[in-house]
């Protein structure tokens, strides 16, 4: 048997990060002109060769370590979103980062999604192994459990606010779940809840709202207003991304060319300052490469033969999906803004520390396919 490396790395997926980290810091220097800065560039290079640290340390310990321990990491995630409650001080009237100085600021919500990846996989796949043939109350057993792990960060990172992480937070547990095999139904009854609590929600929002904030709160009403602002195409930030989105045409603009403002220009909305620069065929050369990584992703489960590897790339694969369908569909206009990221693309430290974490991860489970291999 040939003997392989445990630093061997999927040359496909390795060029695809590289091209991702152009796109980033070429968009992120245009970008830096429409907030006045001129450090974003040199400050996100720092934060990938953090993130490429990263991957050396997790691809040197193995997943296997990183599965054993995963109450550990839980523990450690949600006491880090208590403690932003508690300690962190407010930027734009929310507790979502801890300020380090000389660095900037951490999101521990955004290392959240990757651990309660790590926790529901293992969950998963303990379920499935004592269960051969589970009963119906088998599975709300383990229903109930999963709630429960899931309730905890997403009450806590609701509260910062950040709505946006905790629909991912959902959006993970349904993928998961869904591919888990456990009946059908239960996904029936889930959407019946969300529906029938949306329905309530929006109705009394749309009937009174001095009602719905007595109700919910001042906070949430806002926040809910926030969404709502994509379903008329309204709002400041929205329809100047949309004149820069037009404005760029089918080659674009060219850098530092992006004609009016709008807030978040390098998180945000950093995919119409990129459709601004190349136009039309710029942004359907990158929707292609970030679908080209993820269809790399889906085909790495459907052949890795290892439960747990399917179970932790499923929860991955549907994060980036929502991501990027949310982060592009809102500066269109097609989804709600919440204030999401497109990975691997827009400026910020915590967010892509979390996805190269997520790529070490994905570069074992890879690994350990081409033993098997071999």
């Amino acid at each position: 048997m040939k003997r392989i490396s445990k630093y061997k790395v999927d040359k496909a997926l390795l060029i695809i990060l590289f091209l991702l980290i152009g796109i980033s810091l070429v968009t992120i220097y245009s970008a830096q002109n429409l907030i006045a800065s001129n450090t974003l560039v040199l400050k996100q290079i720092l934060w990938y060769v953090i993130g490429f640290g990263f991957i050396y340390v997790i691809m040197s310990v193995g997943n296997d370590y990183i599965l054993r321990n995963y109450w550990i990491w839980y523990v450690i995630g949600v006491v880090s979103l208590l403690a932003l409650l508690l300690f962190a001080k407010e930027i734009n009237n929310a507790k979502c980062w801890f300020q380090i100085p000389g660095i900037g600021t951490i999101q521990p919500s955004e290392f959240m999604k990757i651990i309660y990846i790590i926790v529901l996989a293992n969950m998963i796949n303990e379920f499935n192994n004592n269960y051969y043939n589970p009963t119906v109350g088998d599975e709300f057993r383990f229903l109930i459990k999963v709630g429960i792990v899931f309730a905890i960060p997403a009450i806590l990172t609701f509260l910062q606010p950040d709505t946006g992480v905790v629909l991912i937070y959902l959006l993970i547990t349904i993928v998961m779940l869904f591919i888990s095999g456990i009946r059908y139904r239960w996904f029936i009854i889930l959407f019946s809840i969300i529906i029938i609590f949306v329905g309530i929600v929006l109705g009394i929002y749309f009937i009174n709202t001095d009602t719905f904030v007595k109700i919910f709160g001042t906070s949430f009403f806002l926040r809910v207003d926030r969404l709502l602002d994509w379903s008329n195409s309204s709002g400041y930030q929205l329809e100047n991304g949309l004149v820069s989105i037009g404005s760029g045409g089918l080659l674009g603009m060219g850098l530092n060319n992006t004609p009016i403002y709008f807030p978040e220009p390098q998180t945000d909305f950093i995919f119409a300052v990129y459709a601004n620069n190349f136009g039309y065929i710029g942004s359907v050369i990158l929707i292609t490469i970030l679908a080209i990584f993820d269809i790399k992703l889906i085909n790495l489960a459907i052949k890795n033969s290892n439960l747990i590897n399917k179970y932790i790339i499923s929860g991955i694969v549907g994060m980036l999906i929502y991501q990027q369908l949310q982060n592009i569909g809102m500066t269109f206009g097609l989804m709600p803004i919440t204030g999401i990221t497109l990975p691997f693309i827009s400026y910020g430290g915590s967010s892509l520390l979390s996805y190269m974490m997520m790529i070490g991860i994905i570069f074992n489970i890879s690994n350990q396919n081409i033993r098997y291999t071999n």
